[in-house]
């Protein structure tokens, strides 16, 4: 007898998203891996047409994504959270800003704190300079391309998503961005088509990274000789384990994975960098940082500008690094930006663009003048210009510049774990982004698609180490990012236009004809000023006054055709009266218990109200849009009944309007699949 057992995989990818990304990423990793040399050609003469004749075009986005953020930080736009009125972060902000910096910067600092700013320093194009200026120069540049305008870059992306996922209740996608330009267009065709760019951005920006990164690991190993040499069986090997405990974290979740290490991490970097900064010429070192600092903000506007057009002699250099790092950090900005997105609910706009832009920066600058000036200062006196002779081996040039340092073996030592930690919350943190984008934001996956991200990174990553296909790989990278960069342009205009309707609705003033309070009962309300309230007046409040009008209000929407309904509740206890619709979101007024802490000095002052305990009660409003609601406990009943039409008022006033249709409709931010 046979039995057929018919088993049903479960899964939350979405087809339309996966297939064609999958199809596309696999292709182009197999024919890098397949025809290395070719493939790399003529992406590189690609690359170098964009890098040579579009220039412009990244010099001007780069420059409007920090005007923008710096102009959104300071503007009346700065106070919106990113989530409902009253949503608090999900993180601490030590966690937060450990687990963006990870995702944002991780290995490439460990990779090119060193190597950036002695490629510079003894870069031929600046050979007619001195060794102090050559110095000054290495160490301006390379706080240009790791400071605001890198994290310009991902902050645009990160407040886009965040802000409509959460404050448009739009799933974590960068379809989301563009909901005030295509409204239920992004639900279709195009929506699948914009995350399918994404995921294949996110999975190539993650693979080259990480193929990097396990390459200065094996270095770094063979330096300690804990390995014989690079050899690819030993990059297997490393892979093999790194990726595994990426996955294990990944599946973990970010609470526990990401958040953990991320905290270990930034710990294990600030003990490295202290390390250095004391057994190093540590005078030095403070004092060429606080110069860098200051040469930064003078070059500010002529860095960000700068073309080199009328330097023909630099203009190699300016497209083998500025702009080649505009275009590595858009090609990341997905991913990156995602995460953090994903990581910053709760936090206000102000809050969200100061701490991406100014806190990230601070640190790279501080990292790079240890570790960049260090091994410059040690190449200049010391190692006899050896340091500098190794500028193109990025690799290992970490680990020899450690060789001049005491205690070289513990600091390699601690340097591998900080790039094998990076690496795994890089990785894990990239399963995580993948799989939002590939699901939709599925909340809850089955974990062998964790798995399988995971797989799919280590594979692909192992066959062009092998083959020698990453350098293709990353070609291909840094030429998606020119279309991104007109897709991110476009982010700013729907922000924009998101932002206006939001103000416009938050400030929306309320019609003139209610005034709540009279001098009608003027000596009761003398009474209850001159006395605080506790938990049973508040009660009797709610039960009485409050419960009278919502019940008087109730029959009167009757009479005129209006459906509404009293909604109890309790921890705390409240009353509300609620209006369905349909189409846009419900119309709600409510009264709930609040309680406050009042200060000690108060209870003893003779000629204050009476409290017996520092802790007093008052009935406070709240409204179905979690605006700040206030104290009404001196309003009668009829004052409240008028206080409630006078927020309907408000309400039927601002669904009228059709600008404010995407921000109220109900379809957008409750039944949006």
């Amino acid at each position: 007898m046979e039995f057929m057992v018919k088993t049903k995989i479960r899964t939350t990818l979405k087809k339309g998203i996966t297939i064609p990304s999958l199809i596309f990423i696999i292709g182009v990793c197999l024919i890098s891996a397949l025809y290395p040399e070719i493939t790399d050609s003529l992406l590189t003469v690609v690359k170098g047409f964009i890098f040579v004749n579009l220039n412009w075009i990244y010099v001007w986005a780069v420059s409007i994504f920090v005007i923008f953020l710096v102009y959104i930080m300071t503007s009346k736009y700065g106070n919106i959270r990113l989530g409902r009125n009253d949503s608090r972060p999900d993180y601490s902000f030590f966690s937060w800003l450990s687990m963006l910096f990870a995702a944002g910067m991780g290995i490439g600092l460990m990779y090119f704190s060193v190597a950036e700013p002695m490629q510079h320093y003894s870069n031929e194009i600046f050979s007619d300079k001195s060794l102090v200026q050559r110095a000054q120069n290495a160490q301006l540049y390379t706080f240009f391309h790791w400071g605001i305008h890198a994290w310009a870059i991902y902050g645009v992306v990160g407040l886009a998503l965040a802000y409509f996922s959460y404050r448009y209740r739009l799933p974590l996608s960068l379809r989301s961005c563009f909901y005030p330009l295509l409204k239920d267009r992004i639900k279709g065709r195009w929506g699948n088509v914009i995350d399918v760019f994404a995921l294949c951005s996110t999975f190539f920006g993650i693979t080259t990274t990480l193929g990097f990164g396990v390459v200065q690991i094996n270095s770094g190993l063979v330096t300690l000789n804990i390995l014989p040499d690079n050899s690819f069986l030993y990059q297997v090997l490393i892979v093999a384990v790194l990726v595994s405990l990426a996955i294990f974290s990944a599946v973990s979740g970010l609470d526990k994975g990401v958040r953990i290490l991320s905290n270990i991490n930034i710990t294990a970097v600030v003990i490295l960098l202290l390390f250095v900064l004391f057994l190093g010429p540590t005078v030095y070192l403070i004092g060429s940082f606080t110069e860098g600092i200051g040469t930064y903000i003078n070059s500010f506007f002529t860095l960000t500008f700068n073309t080199h057009v009328y330097e023909e002699g630099t203009q190699t250099w300016f497209y083998d690094w500025t702009i080649l790092y505009w275009a590595w950090w858009i090609s990341w900005s997905p991913y990156v930006g995602l995460f953090i997105a994903r990581i910053s609910k709760g936090r206000t706009i102000r809050e969200f663009v100061a701490a991406v832009l100014i806190l990230p920066t601070l640190f790279n600058f501080i990292w790079m003048s240890v570790f960049g000036n260090s091994a410059i200062w040690f190449d200049m006196n010391v190692a006899d210009g050896f340091l500098s002779q190794m500028a193109n081996d990025p690799d290992g040039l970490m680990f020899q510049f450690l060789e001049y340092l005491p205690f070289t073996k513990f600091i390699s030592f601690l340097v591998i774990g900080i790039i094998i930690i990076f690496f795994v919350t890089s990785a894990d943190s990239g399963i995580f982004v993948m799989n939002s984008i590939a699901t939709k934001n599925a909340k809850v996956s089955p974990r062998w698609q964790t798995i399988g991200w995971g797989t799919l990174l280590a594979v692909l990553a192992l066959i062009l180490l092998n083959a020698g296909g990453l350098a293709a790989l990353q070609s291909m990278t840094l030429i998606t990012a020119l279309p991104f960069s007109i897709i991110m342009l476009l982010f700013l205009v729907s922000l924009t236009k998101g932002l206006m309707v939001d103000k416009n609705y938050y400030d929306k003033d309320f019609s003139s004809t209610t005034v709540p309070w009279s001098g009608e009962q003027w000596k009761d309300r003398l009474r209850q000023i001159a006395s605080f309230n506790d938990a049973a007046s508040t009660h009797r409040y709610i039960e009485t006054t409050a419960k009278q009008a919502f019940g008087e209000l109730l029959s009167e929407f009757a009479v005129n055709g209006i459906d509404a309904k009293l909604n109890y509740g309790e921890n705390p206890e409240r009353i509300e009266i609620e209006i369905r619709y349909d189409l846009i979101n419900n119309f709600i007024y409510g009264v709930r218990s609040e309680s406050k802490i009042v200060s000690e000095y108060l209870l003893n002052e003779d000629n204050l109200p009476d409290a017996e305990e520092n802790l007093v009660y008052f009935p406070k409003s709240y409204f179905g849009d979690n605006r700040d609601g206030y104290d009404v406990k001196l309003f009668t009943k009829n004052e409240l009944i008028s206080d409630v039409l006078k927020h309907y008022d408000r309400f039927i006033n601002i669904i009228s309007e059709e600008k404010n249709t995407m921000f109220i409709s109900s379809d957008s931010n409750h039944r949006f699949k």
